[in-house]
């Protein structure tokens, strides 16, 4: 939570209700997990002024490290074609980063667990779409290379997207989404939106 008040300090009356909230018990960490509402959801339920936004930055900077433990011995089990949603087959989170692997397969990442799955390329992971018209490619700039921003003209959603075999010296799909947050400004600007939260939008929402 300090990290959380140091992006946007204007939160930090709201940390306080929330570890309020959590030395009382009012909420668990359950509150955390994925719901229809999102991740957070419960969170923004119980706590008044919360926005998802902030709930779900919570939930990923702390639940992370337990449950990329907890599904540790269950990742080979999952087989590449076992899965055809678009949210986590381990705990259920939005897709939250596309990687194109080098033998052209799109790999989806889920940053609340770590867990990654096949997808196919020409679908969209929200609204499992697969209209060519609405499956949109915003080319960031020359010095991007590699990377892409996959919108969905359907259902407004979008993801960032590395194609490794360009960029082969990427680093995790953690590391990739949140060290380009300019990617998010772009495709924010052009009115798309994630499920996944984002660095940029606590501190300058637009």
């Amino acid at each position: 939570m300090e990290r959380l008040a140091v992006i946007n300090q204007d939160a930090v009356p709201w940390l306080r209700l929330v570890a309020e909230a959590w030395d009382n018990r009012a909420i668990t960490p359950a509150a955390l997990f994925p719901t229809p509402d999102g991740v957070g959801g419960r969170v923004v339920a119980t706590i008044a002024g919360s926005t998802i936004d902030m709930a779900a930055l919570l939930a990923y900077g702390s639940l992370r490290p337990a449950l990329e433990a907890y599904f540790a011995q269950t990742r080979t089990h999952l087989g590449p074609h076992d899965w055809a949603l678009g949210v986590c087959p381990f705990c259920g989170a939005p897709a939250a980063f596309s990687d194109v692997l080098e033998d052209g397969r799109r790999r989806l990442a889920c940053h609340l667990c770590g867990g990654g799955w096949f997808f196919p390329r020409t679908k969209c992971p929200f609204c499992a779409s697969e209209r060519s018209q609405d499956v949109l490619r915003l080319e960031p700039e020359s010095q991007d290379q590699g990377y892409l921003i996959i919108a969905c003209g359907g259902c407004g959603g979008y993801l960032k997207e590395l194609d490794r075999r360009v960029r082969w010296n990427g680093q995790s799909a953690l590391i990739e989404d949140w060290g380009s947050p300019h990617l998010d400004l772009i495709a924010q600007r052009a009115h798309y939106r994630r499920p996944a939260p984002v660095l940029i939008a606590p501190a300058h929402p637009i």
